[in-house]
């Protein structure tokens, strides 16, 4: 018996250190785990991590689009810009040109001395305005610089020129366009001037006026907007035309001229207002002249800046809505890790309370057995004695020894039965399916529990049926199953509740057991998960481990167990056990000790 009990307490022992590895292994708490503060800088991290893998990315994507579209944008915008002034230059050009080349022919098809002719100067500028247009007076200048012949509304024969820079430059270059100024005409117009080459070998001038309307028409042709604004301007920075913004014709130009030869281009430039533009240059190749082309930036990049808005509602709403997230997903994510530490730290404690209940079983099973053979020999030796006054004649108070006997062998007894009760639930031994009763099962809990009704004044009612037959089964488990459920019906109920458990033949021989309390009952979210692990309803003190592994050990068997509760009118459990078990030894979870839910 000594050498058994001993084997026992080793296997306990060994299996609550297996329990305890696998528990500790799971749910191992760490250091700052239950400081306020190591959630909130878990919680700080997460955040961190998780906007640095989301809105990052994001940040950046939105930063590489913007820049590339604006860039690509700009370019789409400037080249119309460069198109629309190189056209309008082109025309101007052609103009001149035209206007140059019409001069160039004539100083070509006459002679000087029909140049010289009044008359045939009269008539050739008469077609010169009637077919060409824009000519307002055609005259002659000598190699002197004197004007001998002219043809228009002025008198200016016999007008000295000599001394003009544009007289030396046509005779040094053959040809001069002038930039536009007043003169005595008193309107801004332009001179054209050719070399004329005498028979005798001198050089004289042939000289037109070229009015500068069609300069306005080229440039009300570009179909600007109110807001832009083009002119021409020379290398000096004097406006050729009219400007809405940057002064009038003749006057120094307000903007600043970038020089840049007869190459077109664009840039980005900053007028006397402070206003952003957009300026498109483009020099004349016939002449000192350079068309630009003025447009706020506003207008010019309106799409873009709609654009750009769009990006930055739809960038800062996806960042407002991430973080959102992040920061519910986070508060979850912590709530559920702090829900796990509690129990984690819930089941280390009830560990410990089963490692100390354990050790107590270990020693009320060690004291069982020790106890048991000294009843044992005061059994026998109260028996002798009994033996010997029972056969001696001449004892005279026979009687009285005889009764006081029998109340010691009905003490040992008792002894032998609280024993037996306390070895059979503290004892865990091999598994063994034996035909079993199950009424004589829940009689040796309800024995077990009797002090326990008796000082909570429960009323518990067993109700079993003689019509039900033995099943195969371990008895172990189903006391364990019982001891829980029982245990669990004596918290529910108040002091002097009622308990019921009953006993009926299942159909296929099997056998239903029904255990009701009218109790505080439980709502259909907490019957939902009353057989989760580690979920209780006894805060602080249960474990939640007790109707899991009732469960567990049913379903083993090959049974089931259901329940029907209603709030504030009690629970009922109904257990459903097979008339041949299916529990095996493999299939058993060596080592669950009574942990109540």
């Amino acid at each position: 018996m000594k050498y058994f009990a001993k084997e026992v307490l080793k296997e306990k022992e060994l299996m609550f250190k297996k329990m305890y590895n696998i528990i500790a292994g799971i749910f191992k708490p760490t250091e700052e785990g239950a400081t306020p503060r190591h959630y909130r800088l878990l919680k700080r991290n997460i955040i961190i991590i998780m906007i640095g893998v989301t809105i990052m990315p994001l940040a950046l994507m939105a930063i590489f689009n913007f820049y590339q579209y604006r860039a690509s944008l700009k370019s789409e915008m400037f080249n119309p810009m460069n198109s629309l002034t190189n056209k309008t230059k082109h025309s101007f050009e052609l103009f001149l040109e035209e206007r140059f080349s019409t001069v160039r022919f004539i100083a070509s098809a006459y002679t000087y001395e029909e140049l010289l002719n009044k008359k045939n100067m009269s008539k050739i500028f008469r077609v010169l305005k009637k077919e060409i247009g824009g000519f307002v007076d055609l005259g002659l200048i000598n190699s002197e610089g004197i004007l001998v012949s002219y043809a228009g509304p002025y008198s200016l024969l016999g007008k000295d020129y000599s001394q003009q820079s544009s007289f030396q430059e046509v005779l040094v270059k053959g040809k001069y366009i002038s930039d536009v100024f007043m003169g005595h005409r008193k309107f801004p117009h332009i001179i054209i001037s050719v070399q004329h080459l005498v028979a005798d070998g001198k050089s004289c001038v042939l000289r037109a006026t070229i009015d500068t309307d069609m300069f306005d028409k080229f440039i009300a042709s570009m179909g600007l907007d109110h807001q832009s604004d083009a002119f021409l301007v020379n290398s000096k920075g004097i406006l050729q035309t009219g400007s809405k913004y940057y002064g009038k014709v003749l006057e120094p130009c307000r903007l600043k001229i970038h020089p840049g030869g007869k190459v077109s281009y664009v840039i980005e430039s900053v007028d006397q207002t402070g206003k952003d533009i957009l300026v498109a240059f483009a020099g004349f190749s016939n002449a000192d002249y350079k068309l630009v082309l003025v447009k706020p930036r506003a207008v010019v990049l309106k799409s873009w800046y709609t654009l750009k808005t769009e990006i930055l509602v739809v960038f800062f709403g996806s960042v407002l809505l991430i973080s959102m997230a992040i920061f519910k997903i986070t508060n979850r994510m912590i709530k559920r890790i702090k829900r796990a530490d509690a129990r984690r730290a819930v089941a280390f404690r009830e560990l410990q309370h089963n490692q100390k209940l354990s050790s107590i079983g270990r020693l009320a099973a060690g004291v069982a057995h020790e106890i048991n053979n000294p009843l044992a020999i005061i059994n026998e030796k109260a028996g002798l004695m009994n033996d010997l006054i029972l056969y001696s004649e001449d004892f005279g108070q026979k009687e009285k020894f005889t009764g006081l006997i029998q109340s010691i062998l009905k003490s040992i007894d008792r002894c032998r039965t609280i024993t037996h009760r306390l070895l059979g639930f503290a004892r865990k031994v091999d598994m063994l399916i034996e035909p079993i009763n199950v009424n004589h099962v829940i009689n040796d809990v309800l024995s077990f529990l009797e002090r326990e009704a008796l000082l909570k004044k429960l009323d518990v009612r067993a109700m079993l049926s003689d019509k039900i037959g033995k099943i195969d089964s371990d008895r172990g488990q189903l006391q364990q199953v019982f001891l829980n459920l029982l245990t669990n019906a004596f918290a529910a109920v108040e002091d002097g509740g009622v308990i019921n458990i009953s006993t009926r033949p299942a159909e296929d021989g099997g056998v239903i057991i029904d255990l009701e309390d009218n109790g505080c009952g439980m709502s259909k979210e907490v019957v939902k998960h009353i057989f989760d692990p580690f979920f209780t309803t006894k805060k602080g003190s249960g474990t939640g481990l007790g109707l899991s592994i009732t469960y567990g050990i049913i379903h083993k068997m090959g049974g089931d167990i259901k329940v029907r509760s209603q709030k504030g009118r009690g629970t009922v459990f109904t257990i459903m056990l097979p008339e041949k078990s299916e529990i095996s030894e493999e299939k058993q979870d060596e080592g669950i000790e009574d942990t109540t839910d």
